[in-house]
């Protein structure tokens, strides 16, 4: 069985996306979660991923660390399921956008890192953050124009794409943050999925807490 090396719940944006992409295809994993933040966390992590981070999947004998590159091998490794969309101009747009989360809105995730925990009022926001916001709600407002027809999700049907910007949507809500109509219809979508509430559920059950993230955008 597959394993999926995460870490906390509460915090990890990019444990979330992998684990995501597995329960909304129904795939078998076991699942190891490690403690961000603890004495001991690198060398623990080090004992499954080269790079002493979380997410990391094992499958036998291969290790892929990287939430983006553990969903492309999970992609080419499960191909009866529809991962990216299965038309090549959709499947196109959807990589750039996925890449886009992955190597971007550095702002975002520096200033409002991911406690699903929480949910805090309203603050101005900086303008950095308040670019890449808008960036994502316009991305989102754009696909829905056109995909909505086609399911619920960022090119309708679930893919790769929703489950990278998964952790926005988390932290849209965490710090209440302002979203066109169409988008942060998206966001209540992906926060209302069942494998979204079950991982909300085991966040408050979690007893470690990472002050610092507790007291961001306060």
């Amino acid at each position: 069985m597959l394993q999926l090396v995460i870490g906390n719940k509460a915090y990890s944006s990019w444990s979330l996306r992998p684990w995501l992409l597995l329960q909304q295809f129904g795939i078998p994993f076991e699942e190891v979660l490690i403690p961000l933040y603890a004495p001991d966390t690198a060398s623990q992590i080090l004992r499954y991923s080269p790079t002493g981070k979380v997410p990391c999947l094992l499958d036998g004998p291969i290790q892929v660390w990287e939430s983006i590159a553990i969903c492309e091998y999970l992609a080419e490794r499960y191909p009866e399921h529809a991962m990216w969309p299965r038309d090549i101009a959709q499947r196109a747009e959807a990589r750039a956008l996925a890449a886009e989360m992955h190597a971007g809105f550095g702002a975002l995730r520096t200033h409002h890192p991911m406690n699903v925990r929480k949910v805090k009022p309203a603050r101005p926001l900086r303008p950095d953050v308040a670019s890449e916001l808008n960036r994502f709600g316009a991305m989102v407002a754009d696909l829905r124009g056109r995909f909505a027809a086609h399911g619920p999700f960022l090119m309708g049907e679930f893919s790769i794409l929703d489950a990278m910007y998964a952790p926005v949507a988390t932290r849209c809500r965490t710090y209440s943050l302002p979203l066109p109509q169409a988008a942060q219809a998206w966001v209540d979508h992906m926060l209302a999925l069942p494998a979204m509430q079950s991982w909300f559920a085991a966040a408050q059950a979690e007893p470690w807490v990472v002050e610092a993230t507790e007291a961001a955008g306060e």
